[in-house]
């Protein structure tokens, strides 16, 4: 099997740097405030999101996502349930991480005995506020029993641009010294997004990639560098796209996008993916070596075309 790799240590996503980027980099701002359990994020005084690593979570997430109007456009249970959200897969929160089978260990679903994967703060997340908000905290991969996988490095990166806000991510997976990483091919696993009701699929949300193909029956499991989902929330278009870099492992990912509201990248999961079970998405990260994937999530306000979309990404694969 072919293995690519990153090695060392993580860098800046960069997108989010340059003035000539951004449309209103100078009227708005981010500031982050650390809390005990959370590091609250807000958008020219109102709040944004949150980034929760409270113990009681197995895994820390960004919650609830508000575009620049305010609106949310997350699902809100099990972490702040508002009326109307569906109770399924309680693991599904906000923005996250997470891989279904890594050395065997379940670092995506969530079992109330405890009996899967925990990512476990190390230390207390870094923050700077500015019109570039940003957000980095490392994380302890921690097996049922209490075993150490090796570390998760999260960095956000938060800008304002007219009606959207973008958020640069990088997730640098790192093996412990001596233990070398098997993600096993899985469709549970990768960097999700959970959305609200209003973008299930079957009550007219739209489901798009960026080989203009719609609705989850057509884009799930397809490979493709975004996908979009947009709904009418609070009598307006409204939505995310989420892009994958050309820089990642098998990009362009494959997507574990669901009609019920959730959208994750993965890149480990051919064989779940398809009915070709000759095909085997597994990957070996050799132990001390680090993973580095990242996405770039546009959540927008305005309809989002593909044209768009498209300049977004040719800007994120420049960077």
């Amino acid at each position: 099997m072919r293995v690519s790799v990153v090695f060392g240590v993580f860098a800046a996503a960069g997108i989010l740097c340059c003035p000539e980027h951004s449309t209103m980099a100078g009227s708005s701002e981010f500031t982050l405030s650390q809390r005990p359990d959370r590091v609250e994020i807000a958008l020219d005084g109102r709040p944004f999101t949150a980034f929760h690593f409270n113990p009681k979570w197995d895994k820390p997430f960004l919650h609830p996502i508000r575009t620049v109007s305010g609106t949310i456009i997350s699902r809100g249970w099990p972490v702040e349930p508002r009326e109307g959200d569906e109770q399924d897969h309680a693991w599904h929160r906000g923005i996250w991480y997470g891989h279904g089978d890594i050395n065997g260990e379940d670092f995506w679903r969530e079992k109330p005995d405890r009996t899967t994967a925990r990512l476990v703060l190390i230390g207390e997340p870094k923050v700077t506020s500015g019109t570039q908000g940003i957000l980095e905290a490392t994380l302890a991969m921690t097996g049922a029993k209490g075993n150490r996988l090796g570390t998760i490095a999260e960095r956000y990166e938060f800008r304002r641009e007219s009606s959207q806000v973008l958020i640069a991510s990088t997730i640098a997976i790192t093996a412990g010294q001596g233990l070398p990483l098997k993600f096993g091919d899985t469709e549970d696993g990768g960097f999700g997004f959970r959305l609200s009701t209003e973008f299930r699929q079957d009550r007219g949300a739209e489901l798009v990639n960026s080989e203009g193909l719609r609705g989850t029956e057509r884009i799930w499991g397809r490979q493709a560098r975004w996908v979009k989902y947009r709904a009418v929330v609070d009598g307006a278009h409204r939505g995310v796209a989420v892009l994958d870099h050309p820089s990642n492992l098998r990009h362009p990912s494959g997507w574990h996008a669901r009609g019920y509201g959730l959208c994750s990248a993965n890149p480990f999961a051919a064989g779940s993916f398809s009915s070709d079970k000759k095909l085997d998405g597994s990957y070996i990260l050799p132990a001390g070596q680090t993973l580095k994937l990242r996405y770039l999530v546009v959540v927008f306000d305005e309809d989002l075309e593909a044209d768009a979309a498209n300049r977004l990404f040719a800007r994120f694969a420049r960077e």
